[in-house]
């Protein structure tokens, strides 16, 4: 996919125009896109769309008006757009309650590091070949802590051409691994045809 330049962002009067209906669409594609894992782990992985609306809803909230603000976002968000065999996914604790927070974000340090894609997986999940996240560097600089988590993580998964066409062809299971949480879920038929469309540049 091709990376987002200044061109691409509407400017602010322009973007209300046709937000709403923008909105509707992501909405629909988000749907596609999410995955659950267990009670507590969500992923949406994103693509040019995903992203493209991401930098328009803070360039309205923001009121960023100058081309330079915009090319800011620009160098955060493009990196998150996948390339052909690749898979950019951005991780969510479902953590709202004071008290979850408190519980979870400490004994989940290195969540981030512990994702895998499982190729040919069963109807539970599990087996399959597994192949494991690669965290953003940058991003994790920023959010990586010793102490505690951050709520929200990048994850990226590179594919060779050989695991992309067994993806196509089997069941795929998306799983945390971390010693204080352990879950995977089936890929369903739509999440999984999203995904084949971004490993094949589409």
């Amino acid at each position: 996919m091709t990376r987002l330049t200044v061109d691409d962002i509407a400017d602010l009067r322009a973007y209300e125009r046709d937000r709403e209906d923008f909105r509707s669409f992501i909405i629909d594609l988000k749907s596609r896109r999410r995955v659950g894992v267990g009670p507590l782990v969500s992923f949406v992985f994103e693509n040019r769309d995903t992203i493209r609306f991401q930098i328009q809803e803070m360039a309205r909230a923001e009121r960023l008006l100058r081309d330079d603000q915009i090319e800011a976002e620009l160098r955060v968000y493009n990196p998150l757009i996948p390339e052909p065999g690749h898979l950019a996914a951005t991780m969510f604790l479902e953590l709202t309650a004071d008290e979850q927070l408190r519980h979870w974000l400490p004994r989940l340090v290195g969540v981030e590091a512990d994702v895998e894609l499982r190729i040919g997986a069963g109807a539970d999940g599990t087996g399959g070949e597994a192949v494991r996240c690669i965290v953003d560097p940058d991003h994790a600089e920023q959010l990586t802590r010793d102490d505690t988590t951050a709520s929200v993580h990048y994850v990226h998964f590179a594919l060779g051409t050989g695991q992309v066409e067994r993806f196509a062809a089997s069941p795929v299971a998306l799983a945390v691994t971390h010693p204080a949480y352990q879950h995977a879920t089936l890929l369903g038929d739509a999440s999984h045809a999203e995904l084949l469309a971004d490993l094949r540049g589409g």
